[in-house]
């Protein structure tokens, strides 16, 4: 029997932690994830989560400690949300470089200053070049079960996830989500099984200082040098959208959701006019992609699942018979436009697909974008028809 709950976001991804079975969980409050360690500390100290809930002093210390437990084998997790995602960043490096299959929940919120505790992405955008694989959710359905299956993913191919999703929109939104049965989490993510040995027979000297060539190691064995381990980073998340998918198809065999897919499409069949975006604000852009067809224009949406390893040959497949995209940013690129029109314009220009850009900063700081809103903004980018130029802000006066 398929057990049905209606709980908000940050809930979502605390039963997704407890029911991956996390050995060690350290996080520092901040809103709008604090609901997340909480409700993870009532499981610790009920006895229904066997882990060591550990309390830190900030968000640089939660991912410390989360490092640490994950070097000498244990199953780990963490939450955070804007400046303390952007205090934990010299760790996320760290966690990235030492290759820990670490999970963290990511209630995306705006960057101060100013303060806002509202949400946009430019915590974790800010964050792209770290290392770490990042999927967007779209609702709850898909926090609980990115958590899951971050820890597959992760745990196969040594390389951290952020599991993304949008402050207040999602975390403090309740909805109908389907619990997966414990006895099937198990089947399908077996007890953590380390691939470093830091005691033993033959411990371990982890991250020593490198030099800029290769050289033996205390048994002659040659070792990359600096450059050699990133490039080694960089080969796997390369890699990396193969076991994504491989993953989302198993993941979908014995859930009944299928996650066989790095984008989300609506009603792209036969569609000119597509309308990009990530998180729930796909939500918002079905509707406006509704909205225009009934204006007769045919209008579909693609929202970015998975935006680390970012997804450029499913883009460009997704794209290849657009003449217009309208891209939709949560965040801004400063002194250029949002990162994820950027990222789609690389993308597409080696494959030689030119279709008419325009992109706009929506929603930042929690600013409300409905579904006219966005209608609103593609019929002015189709009137233009490429002639405006840099990113536009959709309601905001200058």
């Amino acid at each position: 029997m398929v057990k049905v709950r209606i709980i908000n976001g940050n809930e979502a991804a605390a039963l997704g932690a407890k029911l991956s079975g996390v050995q060690v969980v350290a996080a520092y409050p901040i809103t709008p994830q604090s609901k997340i360690p909480e409700t993870l500390a009532k499981y610790v100290e009920s006895g229904e989560l066997k882990a060591e809930f550990i309390r830190v002093e900030s968000e640089h210390s939660a991912l410390t400690v989360c490092i640490s437990a994950s070097t000498v084998g244990a199953r780990v997790f963490t939450a955070t949300a804007a400046n303390g995602l952007a205090y934990m960043h010299e760790q996320l490096h760290w966690a990235a470089g030492a290759r820990l299959p670490i999970v963290m929940a990511l209630a995306n919120r705006g960057l101060g200053a100013p303060w806002t505790i509202f949400n946009d992405m430019q915590d974790s955008i800010a964050q792209r070049d770290t290392g770490w694989m990042q999927v967007y959710c779209r609702d709850n359905q898909e926090i609980i079960d990115s958590i899951i299956m971050g820890y597959k993913i992760s745990e196969q191919i040594h390389v951290p996830m952020m599991v993304c999703f949008d402050g207040f929109v999602l975390s403090h939104t309740v909805m109908p989500v389907e619990l997966p049965d414990q006895e099937r989490v198990d089947a399908f993510l077996p007890a953590y099984k380390p691939h470093l040995q830091v005691d033993g027979p033959e411990p371990l000297n982890i991250n020593p200082v490198m030099l800029a060539e290769p050289r033996a190691d205390a048994r002659g064995v040659a070792c990359p040098s600096y450059m050699g381990f990133r490039m080694r980073l960089q080969k796997t998340l390369e890699g990396a959208e193969d076991v994504i998918l491989q993953v989302g198809r198993e993941f979908g065999d014995l859930f009944g959701r299928h996650y066989g897919y790095l984008l989300w499409e609506y009603r792209t069949d036969g569609a000119d006019t597509i309308l990009l975006t990530m998180g729930s604000l796909a939500n918002e852009a079905s509707l406006a992609a509704d909205q225009l067809r009934e204006k007769g224009y045919k209008a579909g949406v693609v929202a970015l699942r998975v935006f680390r390893p970012f997804p450029a040959e499913a883009l460009r497949k997704a794209l290849s018979q657009v003449e217009n995209l309208i891209v939709f940013d949560k965040n801004i690129s400063y002194g250029y436009e949002g990162a994820t029109c950027t990222e789609t314009k690389a993308a597409l220009f080696d494959s030689g697909l030119r279709p008419v850009i325009t992109n706009f900063i929506v929603g930042l700081g929690g600013k409300s974008v409905s579904p006219a809103d966005l209608q609103s903004a593609a019929l002015a980018a189709l009137q233009q028809k490429g002639r405006i130029n840099g990113p536009q802000w959709l309601g905001v006066a200058v």
